[in-house]
């Protein structure tokens, strides 16, 4: 059976996306493919991001916003979506969930921490539904 591809999307692709992504490498190992992008992407992915999963153990820094590609989309199963909106696309026949996350850009890491913890929830369940363990 082919593994399954999740598409992280948000419109800068440095912060929810990026940790989302981390947290689903991480914990899902080679189970799920992982994909990120942006729909506008940032020059840099967000510093408090990148501390707030390095305080889990993820190591986020080398990553690169990376602009939301149709291909991206083709290749996905899933299409995870954080407060895009309207400029993420759409296309038939693949399954999109949105999940409604504040946006840590601009926050410091107390604010960015929960959004961090609730990131982490949703991914381990998305791991159960999509490869669970054993």
């Amino acid at each position: 059976m082919s593994r399954p591809t999740v598409l992280f999307v948000c419109i800068h692709n440095a912060g929810r996306s990026q940790m989302a992504a981390g947290y689903l490498r991480h914990l899902a190992g080679d189970r799920i493919d992982v994909l990120s992008a942006g729909s506008a992407p940032a020059g840099s992915i967000n510093p408090m991001a990148v501390r707030a999963m390095a305080e889990e153990g993820i190591d986020i820094a080398a990553e690169r916003p990376k602009i939301l590609s149709t291909n991206a989309v083709e290749a996905s199963d899933v299409v995870i979506t954080m407060g895009c909106g309207d400029t993420c696309p759409f296309y038939p026949g693949k399954r999109y969930e949105d999940w409604v996350l504040d946006d840590p850009a601009g926050q410091g890491i107390e604010a960015v921490r929960p959004i961090r913890d609730e990131i982490r929830r949703r991914v381990q369940a998305l791991i159960e539904e999509l490869a669970p363990a054993g």
